[in-house]
Formats: C-alpha cells, structure tokens, sequence
C-alpha cells in the first residue's frame, strides 16, 4: 500500500485531502475524557496541513442510529484536535451537506476542517453495498485523496473505510502504517517467550483471538469477567459472577488443546466479590472480600482479579520477550477494583520484553490509572481491529489501501 510519505513526496500542496480517522473518544457530556486517539492521528494530519494539503478530517463517534444526534457530535472533537494542533479547525455541522461543502469550499493551503460524525448518514454503516456507495460518491466530491487513518475502524467494512478509498487515490497514514508492523511483531517471527493477558467481559469476544493464539502464543493470561466461565469449565462455583454457559464447550476444548500444545493457560488463584455491582457513578467504597478463586460463595460476583493473582501473573511475565494485552482485569473505573489491571500494567512496564497493550478498555486503562504511555512498547488505538488481526482475518480497511 502506498504510503504517506510517498503521498507527500508526490507533492500534495493545493489538493484537498480526506482523512479518515478514528476520532471515537470517550465522553462525558462534552467533555473528552481520553484523548488518546486524537492525539494518535495528530501527527499524520499536522503533516498534510504542513505540506499545505486542505485537509478534511472525518470520524465516526458512539452509535448514533444513522441520523443526527447531539450526544455524539464530533464539536468536542474538532475543539480539541485544535488545540493540539496549535491552530484553528473549522467544523462542519453534517457529513456531505451544505455546511460541509461550505466548510470545505473555504479552506485554505494547510487549514484543517473536520466534518460532522459519519454515523449520522446511514449510508455509512449499510449493509447494502448500493446505498453506502452512494454516500461515498458524496464524500468523494468533497476531496481529491484520500488517507485512511483510523485503525481502530479498518475491520468495518463501512463507506468510509471500504467505499471512498475506492474512489479516490489513497495511501495509508502514519498511525495505521505503525500499527500494522506492531501487529506484524505478535505474528510473524515472534521473539519468545510470548504472553498474551485477556480480559474484558465476555469469553465470546475473544473465542477467535484465544483459538488462534493457541497456535502462536506460550502463556496465556485469562482475567476480567471472562474468567467465571473458565471455572466453571473446571468445575467451580462462580456465584453471581458473569458466565457465559453456552460457552462452557467452547472454553473445555480450549484448555484441553492448551494443555495437548503446551501451552500455559494461566487462570487466576483469588479473586475480589461483593453482592452487587459496583456505584461507577458515586464511587461509594464497594467493600470487597478476597476470596480463593475455587470458592466464590453463592450470591458474590467476582469483579477483579485477587492481590494473589495480580503476583502469579507479574511472575508469568516477567521473562516474557513479547507482550500482548487485551481487556482489563476487573471493573478497573472504580477505584476498589482497579488493583488488578494496575499489577498487570505495572508488569508490562517491568517486563524487559516488546509489551503491546491492545487498545480499547485496556488503553484508557493505563492513561487513566496514571501509567506512563511512554513506559509500554505500543498502546494500540483499536481493540477490535488489533484483535481481528491477530485472528488472521482480513481487515477490509486494511484491503481497501492496498494497490
């Protein structure tokens, strides 16, 4: 795939360029509380607008049901990528219709401009192939390149990441261009040993990621609400902890093939309950117990990994020479639960190898937990994207930049 230095190289002064990034940052009202990702694309777009490009940047934001709706108004967005930036960026109030065409019309050699959030046409998501073709023959007249970005949207296949580039030149930007040969070191010729740590809530979300590393990977790091279905694969109580039972089949095989392969399958020994779920509102004291992992009494929910187990697992990666972690290991917002995902972000930082924190929960994790981002190997912008690539499927964002 072409790439933006080739882009600039070719000279983009005068043209009009559409980016597409992922600008999908937490909110709280308008107020950005993570804004990792926008600063992950700054540098790709400070570097057209340098070039004198008239840059159009675009982004989808939340779930809106294919029509506008304030609460998911990229405003916040374009207000902050100013500041970053040190400049001022215009903001268009729709996606093709008159304010952008206006917005866009105006823009100067090296001015910035972001256009309103994509998910507010319902072009952008449709599965008809017709009807988000046409939304990007819309978006086409606005630019005449296009940079694709935004990795944390390059597993959709949407009209902005799969349609436009199509009817446009295009080239992939710098942070998809890192990403990719970060991914590349979890794949190909990894330097062992290697420990994959997962969390997050469901076992379903990472049936495809766990079934393929245990081709690849020599430990593998189970926390997170996932965790109460894998006991009870092994026959433990779990309370009123989350489980997923029609996974339970699923889970037993993977287990059973870990242990054929030789492979690690590390489960936690304690873990922090309570009988209800945490106030993530009021941040009222939770009041946990620590209780072994094989004995959660009826009526407890396990919502974080143990202080036992946050050592096991500093232990487990500790001579690790590669690194990938996906999902937190509890309910990390509170500040009660969040001892687990910090242990295991404090032993990536220990760890001498090529730690990878796997975007999502895990990446607003460390910043907000108060890690230094600069202490980790890479901190991903796309958890889903991240996870689909190391599955070995095709990333048809990724496809669509390709010559």
């Amino acid at each position: 795939m072409k790439t933006i230095d080739e882009l600039l190289a070719e000279g983009v002064g005068g043209k009009r360029v559409f980016v597409r990034a992922d600008l999908n940052v937490p909110l709280d009202g308008t107020t950005i509380t993570d804004d990792g990702r926008i600063r992950a694309v700054q540098p790709t777009i400070a570097r057209l607008a340098e070039a004198g490009a008239r840059v159009i940047v675009a982004s989808h934001l939340g779930r809106p049901k294919g029509a506008p709706d304030p609460a998911f108004s990229l405003a916040p967005v374009a207000a902050r990528l100013g500041e970053l930036l040190g400049t001022d960026v215009a903001f268009a109030t729709d996606t093709v219709g008159d304010s952008a065409k206006a917005v866009v019309a105006d823009l100067a050699d090296g001015q910035v401009a972001v256009i309103e959030n994509l998910r507010f046409n319902a072009g952008e998501t449709s599965k008809d192939d017709a009807e988000r073709g046409a939304f990007a023959d819309q978006l086409a007249e606005l630019a005449d390149l296009y940079v694709g970005d935004g990795f944390g949207a390059v597993h959709r296949k949407h009209a902005s990441v799969v349609d436009l580039p199509a009817r446009l030149p295009h080239a992939a930007g710098g942070l998809i261009a890192t990403e990719v040969g970060v991914l590349k070191k979890l794949t190909d010729d990894v330097a062992r040993p290697y420990a994959v740590v997962l969390g997050g809530a469901k076992v379903s979300d990472k049936l495809g990621v766990i079934d393929h590393l245990l081709e690849k990977a020599d430990r593998i790091l189970i926390g997170g609400g996932m965790v109460f279905t894998f006991l009870k694969a092994q026959g433990h109580e779990t309370g009123s902890s989350l489980l997923q039972e029609d996974q339970i089949p699923a889970v037993q095989d993977y287990l059973k093939r870990a242990k054929a392969r030789g492979v690690e399958f590390v489960l936690p020994v304690d873990v922090l309950v309570a009988p209800e779920f945490p106030d993530l509102k009021t941040k009222a004291p939770a009041h946990p117990t620590t209780v072994a992992a094989d004995a959660i009494p009826a009526g407890q929910m396990g919502l974080d990994i143990g202080p036992e187990t946050g050592r096991l697992y500093a232990s487990k990666l500790a001579d690790a020479a590669t690194v990938f972690w996906n999902g937190p290991m509890g309910v990390f917002e509170h500040p009660d639960y969040a001892e687990g995902t910090k242990a295991v972000a404090q032993a990536l930082v220990d760890s001498p190898g090529f730690s990878v924190v796997g975007g999502g929960d895990s990446a607003a994790a460390v910043r907000i937990l108060g890690f230094d981002e600069k202490a980790f190997g890479h901190i991903s912008t796309g958890g889903g994207a991240s996870l689909e690539y190391l599955e070995g499927k095709t990333l048809p964002g990724l496809a669509a930049l390709e010559d």
